[in-house]
């Protein structure tokens, strides 16, 4: 079958080239509704197109950003990935979403594939581990922005929670609440920024309190490892009354515990988490979270790399924009 090109169009509507790629880049400012009607039936009869990869050689840009997340199954990457979606879509960008599980050699294969298709930006979580390659397109200025995680010497800019404060959010709510005996758990993912911040929040707010460090009271584990990760922690001779979920897939974890243990909460076991999840409100009992506002990080991140793209100056640019966590208030503590 011929394919049929912008020539076909303007022909068949008797109207010239440039006006029918007028009609499609949307500049009808001297354009009569006329013609305009005789280029959109000329356009529906013919089947026309637009050639996407030509009209991107033109205009030197494909109008599309890669973002790769860490680990798409976390509530938080979602959210931010619907509202950078959200950003593009209003600018007349499109996104493509890559899953990099935590695996630096993953994350480069893709970062390597979207800018050989010439993506014009990449939002990137990073697993911090291709430093060499986030600098290399720092030193072409290549657009690029961070989320949820900082890379040291790379001063790349980055969206990030302020997880200390998340921290000890939760755990001064367990200490008003009269518990002494407070346990943290994190899912183990190297040093990343949100788990050492998160774990630094932890220490000062217990020292604040002038409550003493148990290392016992604190693991950092693989997802898989969690669930007996924390049954040891509560068959400690003096074991914690509650516990600090670093994140959601934590918290995941430690509710399959509780169940599968018949334990009740807060009774037996006080839980605070932080990351929002879905079913926070509705889980009996009701879940204290801390959250993060994972739409606004998502659509900051997504402002500031089309401003980079487009060339447009930032009011002011830092190297790390902290956003305030939440704390919501359920039964659960």
């Amino acid at each position: 079958m011929k394919t049929v090109t912008m020539a076909d169009v303007a022909q068949h509507a008797k109207v010239s080239k440039s006006t029918v790629s007028q009609y499609l880049n949307k500049r009808f400012d001297y354009m009569g509704e006329d013609t305009k009607k005789r280029i959109e039936a000329a356009i529906n009869e013919l089947g026309y197109r637009p050639n996407i990869v030509a009209r991107s050689l033109k205009q030197k840009s494909t109008t599309t950003i890669g973002v790769i997340v860490a680990n798409i199954l976390h509530s938080f990457s979602t959210q931010v990935i619907r509202a950078i979606e959200d950003m593009c879509h209003d600018s007349d960008f499109h996104t493509i979403v890559c899953n990099a599980d935590d695996d630096p050699i993953k994350e480069r294969k893709y970062i390597e594939m979207l800018r050989a298709k010439q993506v014009d930006g990449i939002i990137l979580l990073p697993t911090g581990d291709n430093a060499d390659l986030y600098n290399e397109m720092l030193k072409e200025k290549y657009p690029i922005v961070f989320v949820d995680r900082t890379v040291p010497d790379v001063p790349i800019p980055s969206m990030l929670l302020d997880n200390e404060k998340a921290a000890g959010l939760g755990v001064q709510h367990f200490i008003e609440n009269g518990y002494r005996k407070i346990g943290i758990i994190t899912n183990v993912i190297r040093n990343v920024t949100p788990r050492m911040e998160r774990l630094n929040g932890y220490i000062k707010t217990l020292e604040l309190n002038g409550l003493p460090l148990r290392k016992d009271y604190i693991k950092s584990l693989e997802v898989s490892k969690i669930k007996k990760g924390l049954k040891e922690m509560l068959e400690l001779a003096d074991p914690p009354k509650a516990i600090l979920a670093g994140n959601d897939l934590t918290l995941i974890e430690i509710l399959k515990y509780v169940k599968e243990n018949n334990l009740k909460v807060p009774e037996d076991l006080a839980i605070i988490g932080i990351d929002d999840v879905s079913f926070a409100s509705f889980y009996e009992p009701g879940l204290t979270i801390v959250a993060q506002p994972a739409f606004e990080i998502g659509k900051k991140a997504a402002e500031l790399l089309l401003n980079k793209i487009q060339k447009k100056a930032a009011a002011e640019e830092k190297l790390v924009y902290r956003f305030e966590p939440k704390l919501i208030v359920r039964e659960s503590c």
